[in-house]
């Protein structure tokens, strides 16, 4: 897929595009670092890997505060607050197969997630892991304790929790440091043709679409891998 990071021979680079209000991307996410935990046992040290988060908002417009969110996917799907229990228990579900706990009542409101993007642009040019740390402390807080994601102090205790500099992603969040990053990355991947997350895109070319299970994505992976 044109755009995306090139990556390095002998390597699996995967660009994880999400974002923080999806619970999708939180059950793709735990499944997929169960996939390669499951092939790093399998085969250590028989590939590289890298793991890069891309940004992808389902919800640019939303206002400050958000909205309900049984309201906002009636209106946004159609869907009755009787599908959307049982979509909530079958998410729920998912979750506990690969170790993600999401609140019973879910998640009461859905938020504008443009300034956890930043922060996790920010985190990634530390490094790969600190990078994963933030996402899932977003994630968790999102979706386990249900808290507002365009709450500056809920992003700032992430980045703490995460065990990052929260002064720098204080001052981050003032003064407007990588939202043209953002922009550009999100931009980069409507142009590679990405309209739903989880999206999981390998060595540039290879597309994984939504939630898999792990034994999916450990398939979809081994065979990557051995094409080489």
């Amino acid at each position: 897929m044109a755009g995306l990071t090139e990556p390095a021979m002998n390597t699996l680079h995967i660009d994880f595009i999400s974002d923080v209000s999806c619970p999708w991307c939180a059950i793709g996410l735990n499944g997929l670092l169960q996939a390669i935990q499951q092939l790093q046992r399998e085969a250590p040290g028989s590939f590289q890997l890298t793991l890069n988060f891309l940004p992808f908002e389902l919800n640019p417009d939303m206002p400050p505060g958000g909205q309900d969110i049984t309201e906002h996917l009636t209106q946004k799907y159609g869907s009755t607050p009787e599908q959307q229990a049982q979509i909530r228990v079958t998410i729920a579900q998912r979750g506990a197969e690969v170790g993600f706990a999401f609140a019973t009542e879910g998640r009461g409101r859905i938020y504008n997630t443009f300034h956890a993007h930043r922060l996790l642009h920010w985190a990634g040019l530390q490094g790969m892991a600190e990078q994963l740390t933030l996402k899932q402390a977003l994630l968790t807080a999102c979706h386990t304790q249900r808290q507002a994601m365009d709450d500056r102090d809920v992003l700032l205790r992430c980045v703490q929790e995460a065990g990052l500099d929260t002064a720098e992603a204080q001052a981050l969040l003032d003064d407007g440091r990588h939202a043209e990053d953002v922009r550009e990355a999100e931009a980069m991947v409507a142009d590679a043709g990405i309209r739903a997350v989880p999206a999981v895109v390998v060595n540039r070319k290879h597309l994984i679409s939504g939630g898999q299970p792990v034994a999916n994505y450990v398939e979809a992976l081994r065979g990557i891998a051995a094409r080489g």
